[in-house]
């Protein structure tokens, strides 16, 4: 019937024939109608990898590609582990979700998939930053986390981290452990799709408030940025999720010329002003570098869709902005923290 590889054609047929739903079969029947082979077989020589960090690929049909039933076997494998690691405890999780086109609806199928298997759900009400939810799960007494995002790849992509009860990602021993279950799920009617509304928490503002305050806590310099509030910082969320938080956190902690490049304060997952939503790239940076460079600033930052990657740009001895690469930024923060460390009054 078409021109495929026994292996990737009898994959094929497994989603024709099996218990998916019938846009996904009837974009299968059209790739299939319109011999898009190169396509057919990238989407079903394999299974999308779930790695120590959890999934990442290009959106669409097929078993490697990123869409609800590979993010719904990612979570009924993580869903069996923590039941296997946490017997006797009434297990919690929190999800969030980035800015990329269909993360909120994937975000939804990991919450029925959780509260399908009697866990129970803290949901982001709309689209959070991943700092944010590692704050969550330790604030709310989770036992793991999900955050929908494909981080800084191009607007093809989406993505599925997986996090643990400290809020960081997962490590071993229940890295290796998580991927085995995972791999276990070996056909769609494994997958408890049946959402348990009652067990589905959504959480949002109040959460917020809590990280602001716990991020104010921990500024190390507060009498600095009080001497120097009106520091003209530019900062871009990239169209990604840094907009819900980041210009609220620098305001408490007491910055107050702040100012965003608007064009890229709106939430789209297609990126329309940038090639490549990576902070450290320099194209990515253009426009924020440019507003600076209009209102002579001092400081520009940028984060990635999903908030855990900044880029910073300073002015060198020449007046002219540079971008610094992460080890730069390091020794920088290293510094300050050495000087904190090291003042006479303690």
């Amino acid at each position: 019937m078409y021109n495929l590889d026994k292996p990737i054609s009898d994959r094929v047929t497994k989603w024709l024939e099996g218990n998916y739903d019938e846009p996904t079969k009837r974009t299968l029947q059209k790739l299939i109608e319109n011999n898009e082979t190169e396509e057919l077989t990238d989407a079903f020589y394999k299974d999308l990898d779930f790695g120590t960090g959890g999934l990442r690929g290009i959106m669409g049909v097929g078993s490697n590609r990123v869409n609800k039933y590979t993010i719904g076997a990612a979570t009924q494998g993580l869903s069996n582990y923590l039941k296997m690691a946490f017997p006797d405890e009434k297990i919690k999780v929190a999800i969030a979700f980035d800015n990329r086109n269909n993360a909120k609806e994937f975000a939804q199928v990991v919450a029925d998939v959780f509260s399908s298997n009697d866990i129970y759900v803290f949901a982001f009400e709309s689209l959070r930053p991943t700092p944010e939810l590692s704050y969550a799960i330790r604030a709310l007494g989770c036992h793991s986390g999900v955050m929908l995002t494909a981080s800084h790849n191009p607007k093809e992509y989406s993505g599925y981290k997986a996090y643990w009860k400290d809020g960081g990602q997962i490590i071993a021993p229940h890295d290796k452990n998580i991927i085995d279950e995972v791999k276990k799920i070996i056909s769609v009617d494994q997958i408890k799709f049946a959402s348990k509304p009652q067990l589905i928490e959504t959480i949002g503002q109040k959460i917020d408030d809590l990280f602001i305050q716990t991020v104010k806590s921990v500024s190390i310099h507060p009498e600095i940025i009080k001497a120097q509030h009106d520091l003209k910082i530019v900062y871009s969320p990239i169209h990604g999720t840094g907009i819900t938080i980041i210009p609220d956190a620098l305001k408490a902690v007491g910055f107050t010329n702040i100012n965003l490049v608007q064009e890229q304060c709106i939430v789209d997952g297609n990126f329309p002003t940038v090639v490549y939503p990576n902070p450290e790239e320099k194209e990515a940076m253009t426009m924020a570098l440019n507003n600076a460079k209009l209102i002579d600033a001092d400081l520009v930052m940028a984060t990635d869709p999903d908030a855990d990657r900044v880029g910073i740009a300073i002015k060198n001895n020449e007046n002219k902005f540079i971008l610094l690469n992460g080890n730069q930024t390091g020794v920088l923060c290293f510094i300050i923290c050495s000087l904190n460390g090291n003042r006479k009054d303690g």
